[in-house]
């Protein structure tokens, strides 16, 4: 579904605010410094700025050629691979994190997988038991390093994950702000410094590649996989965060990836278990997808990840980006200039699995420009397929040497030749340390927008009384009652899940019957429920019925209210970590006046052409609160 109603607002006088943007984002300014306004509502950054990485004089370059002259062809493929392991250690010895690798790869670590494929890199997740605290991190990442240096040529490991902030959040650290709520601040600082933190805390554990920014324009409000992954509909804005982020990131020492290009931003069917079609006219996909990519570009971003999805206007073969050479090489390399480091996205996900087989794909991303390769589905089978298509003439050597010497610049110009390891105490310093917490509040207290108040219910009064906070999410709903407990608050907790049914929908109003004011949580209540239950529609409309004062809180994406308008009070935060929910709690209260402004567009529900709230729409409390 293409959506009709959020604006695309990059015309050629768009195209120059967007020029004034970047280039007032790219001024050095300190860290503490002065901050402005722009007629687009964006406050100016504050720099620090480093200019695109160049080549650490002949050292680098020099290192990089030397260590291909001297790799086999089966070290050179190795070079372009990262996968995950299971395992809090590089030599786990633990039981079911053997068996796990033992299926996976036929070795029983993270130490015999980088020595049996001569792996590039390694990616973390929590489900590969890799995150579970700070030191363990760390030491992870030394025993991942240790495995890498001591193979022939001691090329250290890219460490990566998806840190994204807000929903989207794999290692334990500081939490900070999604990118829609960075949007709804609209503070190119604020998104500089969250990457700041972010990126001090993943270098500190050892992780030197974060797969992000999301540069996805969201332009459709049914979008199940970027929604509030990405900052905002608008491209402006869009494209500004994005360099803010990059730099943030990249001036902690660690690469970002801006993904996923071509553009994700306009589709609703999900990548992971389907492959979507992109119909932008080339025209439109200048227009809306293609500047934020290119302000990642323009600011020296390290890597860029692919998306899995099939753009007809920029390669009519209907093969997904991925695997397009029009859209990698053509458009990416050639048109837009960049020279970095394309990973593709996962290639275990549906949308790059449909149309070629998984001895296919990774011959196919290569011979599109890709240069690596994660997370293939069957490891040995994509290496395999790699090395046989080089012994047979299909990819040549030349062509992996290519893409080899941008993994091995990467990993030099990162510093991880001349320091491949880190701290575990300095580590823990760092990590969640008082000032980047107290930072870290300070940014999400700007992001809540308050769409409605019609009933003038908000700010509460702290005058003890009974709340019910319901809805979605066991820790979201404990979190907001705790929060308003200690406000003064006498509070009770019924969470009624994703898709609520009709039995926990009348123990809700039951409960909402015997308190003066109920808060519920929505998570993505403008999807359809499961099969036979109400959902949470039902259950915001049914506790809207007792009569009873009902506070919305969406705690992800704030389309809900579109189905549920006769709700007076709606605040969204855009994100439901703890630090999302005490900024929320804080707005209930007013203990701070809320100064989120819509980054997207609501539209009315069954009628999507009809704005319902427009992007740039959002209340303040008057000055007497």
């Amino acid at each position: 579904m293409r959506d009709t109603t959020p604006s695309r607002r990059l015309g050629s006088m768009g195209a120059m605010v967007l020029a004034l943007l970047i280039g007032l984002a790219l001024v050095p300014v300190s860290m503490a410094g002065a901050t402005g306004t722009v007629n687009t509502g964006l406050t100016s950054a504050t720099a620090s700025q480093t200019a695109p990485t160049k080549a650490r004089g002949d050292r680098g370059t020099g290192w990089v050629n030397s260590t291909l002259d001297n790799m086999t062809l089966e070290q050179k493929v190795g070079q372009l691979f990262m996968t995950y392991a299971y395992g809090d250690s590089a030599t786990t010895q633990a039981t079911a994190d053997v068996a796990a690798n033992q299926k996976a790869y036929g070795v029983d670590n993270a130490a015999q997988l980088v020595d049996k494929y001569k792996l590039g890199g390694v990616i973390y997740f929590a489900w590969t038991n890799s995150v579970k605290n700070t030191a363990q991190i760390a030491e992870l990442s030394n025993g991942v390093q240790r495995a890498s240096l001591s193979q022939p040529g001691k090329v250290p490991a890219l460490i990566s994950t998806d840190q994204e902030g807000g929903v989207v959040f794999r290692v334990p650290a500081t939490e900070l702000p999604g990118n829609m709520a960075l949007g709804a601040g609209r503070s190119p600082e604020d998104a500089q410094t969250a990457a700041v933190i972010g990126g001090s805390e993943l270098k500190a554990v050892g992780v030197n590649w974060n797969f992000a920014p999301v540069a996805d324009v969201n332009v459709n409000p049914a979008n199940p996989v970027i929604g509030v992954r990405s900052f905002s509909e608008d491209t402006q804005l869009t494209a500004a965060l994005t360099a803010a982020q990059v730099r943030g990131y990249q001036n902690e020492g660690i690469a970002a990836a801006a993904k996923h290009f071509p553009g994700h931003g306009d589709t609703a069917v999900d990548s992971h278990t389907g492959l979507p079609t992109i119909d932008h006219t080339r025209a439109e996909w200048e227009e809306i997808d293609q500047p934020p990519f290119q302000a990642a570009i323009d600011q020296g971003i390290k890597a860029i990840m692919t998306a899995h999805i099939v753009v007809p206007s920029l390669d009519p073969s209907g093969d997904p980006a991925t695997l397009s050479k029009p859209i990698m090489t053509g458009i990416l390399r050639n048109e837009m200039g960049y020279n970095g480091v394309v990973i593709t996205d996962a290639l275990d996900m549906k949308g790059v699995q449909e149309k070629y087989g998984n001895a296919r794909v990774p011959v196919l991303a290569l011979k599109a420009g890709v240069d690596m390769l994660l997370m293939p589905p069957d490891l040995d089978l994509a290496y395999n397929s790699v090395l046989d298509s080089v012994r047979t003439g299909e990819l040549t050597e030349s062509r992996i040497d290519t893409s080899v010497k941008r993994i091995l610049r990467l990993k030099w110009d990162l510093g991880l030749v001349q320091n491949s390891f880190v701290n575990a105490t300095h580590a823990e310093q760092v990590t969640r340390s008082a000032e980047h917490l107290a930072q870290a509040q300070a940014l999400t207290d700007r992001t809540p927008t308050l769409v409605k108040n019609n009933a003038d219910l908000l700010p509460l009064a702290e005058t003890g009384q009974n709340v019910l906070v319901t809805g979605w999410g066991v820790a979201s709903t404990k979190i907001v009652a705790d929060r308003m407990a200690a406000r003064g608050a006498r509070t009770s907790v019924y969470e009624t899940g994703v898709s609520p049914t009709q039995v926990k929908i009348d123990a809700a109003v039951t409960a909402a019957e015997a308190n003066d004011v109920t808060v519920v949580l929505t998570n993505r209540a403008w999807m359809p429920p499961t099969s036979g239950t109400p959902g949470q529609q039902e259950l915001v409309r049914q506790l809207h019925d007792t009569g009873k004062p009902v506070i919305v809180v969406a705690v992800r994406d704030a389309y809900d209210i579109a189905h549920f308008t006769e709700v007076p009070t709606y605040l969204a935060t855009y994100s439901y970590s703890g630090v999302s929910l005490e900024s929320a709690v804080r707005v209930l209260y007013g203990e701070i006046n809320p100064q989120g402004k819509l980054p997207v567009t609501i539209p009315t529900a069954g009628d999507p052409g009809v704005p319902l709230y427009r992007f740039g729409h959002g209340l303040t409390y008057p000055e007497e609160n």
